[in-house]
């Protein structure tokens, strides 16, 4: 069977950060950095804990009470046209400097390219579009479908089934460590892309299939290369 690979978006393909040079003139340069970091980890916590609520908002109202929150914590009096000119920007976020070539490389083989996201569909669709990234993928599996989100188990078997993967055949790449957690529990290979050298990998028993600093490193893999001479 041919090898699938489950690309994360936020973190992995597109810079959650990237928000921050439109926060600078709204609430200064000072401020833009650390209020874009702290509206990335709360939107995740949101995630969480809707996921173990049961108590599914699709991405982007989690994305909104972050930001909300955010303007609580940093005292940031933002009226309601910025918010909503911001969660638009949500929709336009930089790709990584490293995606596209990365892309095009792994095009030379006999893998199958997916978007696999806790945003919605039509979010990422944006996303991708705007990178001009679209191409490279067979297609979008978003957790909105099942309506719960990473790191639920159900949700990497919906990947599954969805593009009728099989898991020992499937490589998560993502540059969120609990994203990979997720993935190993799944029975998935993963790779987990670590952009910043402070970033740590969760102190659990698990570990990543493979490290990699860049997803230039992606081709040379080569699981990837024995997994199709092995067919």
């Amino acid at each position: 069977m041919t090898a699938s690979i489950a690309f994360d978006v936020y973190g992995t393909l597109i810079d959650p950060l990237g928000i921050s040079n439109a926060l600078k003139p709204l609430i200064g340069k000072d401020k833009a950095h650390a209020f874009s970091e702290t509206w990335r980890s709360k939107q995740l916590e949101y995630t969480f804990r809707r996921g173990l609520m049961r108590s599914y908002e699709e991405f982007p109202v989690c994305t909104r009470q972050a930001l909300d929150y955010c303007c609580l914590q940093y005292n940031s009096n933002l009226d309601e046209v910025s918010r909503r000119d911001l969660m638009k920007m949500y929709q336009v976020l930089p790709a990584y400097d490293d995606v596209e070539p990365a892309l095009r490389l792994l095009q030379d083989l006999d893998v199958q390219l997916f978007a696999f996201s806790n945003g919605v569909e039509r979010d990422i669709q944006s996303l991708l579009e705007n990178a001009n990234l679209t191409t490279y993928f067979e297609g979008i599996v978003s957790v909105d479908e099942v309506q719960s989100f990473k790191p639920d188990p159900e949700v990497y078997n919906h990947f599954l089934k969805k593009t009728r993967s099989e898991s020992k055949s499937t490589w998560l790449v993502s540059g969120n460590p609990f994203d990979i957690l997720g993935a190993i529990s799944a029975g998935w290979e993963s790779i987990w892309l670590q952009r910043q050298e402070k970033s740590i990998f969760d102190p659990w028993n698990e570990q990543a299939s493979e490290i990699i600093k860049s997803l230039d490193e992606l081709a040379q893999i080569q699981s990837f290369h024995s997994h199709q001479s092995g067919r």
